[in-house]
């Protein structure tokens, strides 16, 4: 009963909008140079994916409902409207974060499983963080900018900002596996955004 209390108020903290004291950065702030955004999959009724789940078949997982794909599609037009037309998008392999990438409408989407959830599964944890990582160090710090789209507990990782569905933080790379973390974007549309 208690491991239950402490799932739910878990799902609970998770469904609001970040801290008050979490920097929000304009999104135009992703059309600099080497600048990357960890984003949270937008809207997915539901907590955590049903038992016996498989990567690659949505009917076994929970997926984007109406106001995700709106959420998502959304997004995609503020990031539009910016300019940002020549990011890089990436996406973990469940549905919900690959449907989110598409509906952003910001290019190709690759698939990248160090962007996977761990979520339920603490023995990927380090595997898939260490390989994020990677690719992290990897990436040119005065490149084109890059979208990551993936999961709470991805995000959590990096910074103790929790991102809501659709909210994520932005990065300034630095040719290291720990980019600096420079505030979180606000989910809906403000002035400057």
């Amino acid at each position: 009963m208690r491991t239950l209390l402490i799932l739910a108020l878990m799902a609970l903290s998770w469904s609001f909008p970040a801290w008050a004291d979490d920097p929000v950065l304009p999104l135009g702030e992703l059309a600099k140079p080497g600048r990357v955004l960890m984003l949270r999959h937008a809207h997915a009724p539901g907590f955590g994916d049903p038992p016996n789940f498989v990567i690659g078949d949505c009917s076994t997982q929970r997926n984007l409902d109406a106001s995700g794909r709106a959420q998502a599609r959304q997004l995609g037009t503020r990031l539009r409207a910016l300019g940002l037309n020549n990011a890089r998008v990436f996406s973990s392999q469940w549905c919900r974060t690959l449907e989110t990438a598409r509906l952003l409408e910001l290019g190709p989407v690759e698939s990248l499983p160090a962007l996977n959830s761990f979520f339920g599964r603490p023995d990927d944890r380090e595997r898939t963080l260490n390989a994020l990582r990677a690719f992290l160090t990897a990436l040119p710090v005065d490149g084109q900018p890059v979208i990551l789209v993936t999961h709470q507990v991805v995000v959590n990782a990096f910074t103790e900002a929790t991102p809501p569905s659709g909210g994520g933080s932005v990065f300034q790379l630095n040719g290291s596996e720990t980019p600096v973390w420079l505030g979180v974007i606000p989910v809906e549309a403000r002035d400057g955004s």
